[in-house]
C-alpha cells in the first residue's frame, strides 16, 4: 500500500512535470509567434521606407531632369542675344543701326566678311557668248588700280593681267540679263592689296576665227558658231548631194 502510494505520487509529479512543460511550449510559441508578427512589421515598414526612399529618389530624378531642361532653354535662349556667324571674319556693313532697335525673324542684320579667304572673282558674260564657255578655260584679268595693256585676242602680249581659270557658271540667268561665271587664280599670284568688292574685267578668247566674222558677228548680234568634224561632213555629205 505504501509503494502504491508512492507510485501515484511520482506519477502525480510526472503529471504536474509534463503540464509545466506543456504550459512552457505554449509559452514559447506564443512568444515564438509574437517575435515573428513584430519581425513582420519591422520588415513590411523597412520595406516602406525603402519604397517611400525609392519614391523620393525617383522625385528628385524627375526634378533634376526638369531643372536640366530647363538649364538648357535658358541657355539657349541666353545664345538667341548674340548671333554667331559660322567662321571668323569682320563685319563689313550692318543692316541696323541703334540700341534697342527691333529685328524681325530671318531679318538681315550685317554683311560678314571672312577672315582667311580662299581668293575668286565673278564675271558676267553675254547670253551669245554663253554656249563657248567651259570649266578650265583660261581668263586674263585686268584688276581696278592696277595698270594693264591688254589684247583680248592675243593673250600672248598682254602686259599687266593675271591669269585665272573659269571653275563653275551658272545655268541661268542672272538679274541683269548676263550669265555668272566663277574664276580662280591660275599660276601668277594676285596682287595681295586687291580687296573683296574691287573691280575687275576679264578677257578670254572664246574661238580661232577670223577677225572680220567677229566684226561681223558683234556687229549683228550673232550667236557663236560650232565647228567640228562630224557638222562639216554633214554638210560636204549635204553638198554633193
Amino acid at each position: 500500500k505504501v509503494k502504491m502510494q508512492e507510485a501515484l505520487a511520482k506519477k502525480a509529479s510526472a503529471d504536474n512535470k509534463f503540464f509545466a512543460s506543456k504550459n512552457d511550449l505554449l509559452n514559447a510559441e506564443i512568444e515564438l509567434n509574437s517575435i515573428q508578427q513584430d519581425f513582420q512589421e519591422k520588415l513590411m515598414k523597412t520595406e516602406s521606407d525603402k519604397f517611400s526612399a525609392l519614391s523620393l529618389l525617383y522625385e528628385g530624378e524627375a526634378s533634376l531632369t526638369k531643372l536640366q531642361n530647363q538649364l538648357a532653354n535658358y541657355s539657349m535662349r541666353k545664345g538667341f542675344y548674340y548671333v554667331l556667324a559660322p567662321q571668323d571674319g569682320y563685319i563689313a556693313k550692318t543692316m541696323v543701326q541703334g540700341i534697342g532697335e527691333i529685328v524681325k525673324e530671318g531679318m538681315s542684320l550685317c554683311s560678314i566678311v571672312p577672315e582667311q579667304t580662299e581668293q575668286a572673282v565673278e564675271l558676267y558674260i553675254d547670253p551669245v557668248d554663253f554656249p563657248l564657255i567651259r570649266k578650265g578655260q583660261e581668263v586674263q584679268l585686268q584688276f581696278d588700280g592696277w595698270p594693264a595693256f591688254v589684247f583680248s585676242g592675243w593673250p600672248g602680249v598682254s602686259y599687266g593681267a593675271y591669269p585665272a581659270e573659269i571653275v563653275a557658271f551658272d545655268r541661268a540667268l542672272s538679274d541683269n540679263g548676263k550669265f555668272r561665271i566663277l574664276v580662280k587664280n591660275k599660276g601668277k599670284k594676285w596682287p595681295e592689296a586687291i580687296q573683296l568688292g574691287g573691280g575687275v574685267e576679264g578677257f578670254a578668247l572664246l574661238n580661232n576665227v577670223p577677225l572680220v566674222y567677229e566684226l561681223w558677228r558683234k556687229a549683228n548680234g550673232f550667236p557663236p558658231e560650232f565647228y567640228t568634224r562630224q557638222n562639216s561632213a554633214i554638210l560636204q555629205t549635204e553638198k554633193n548631194k
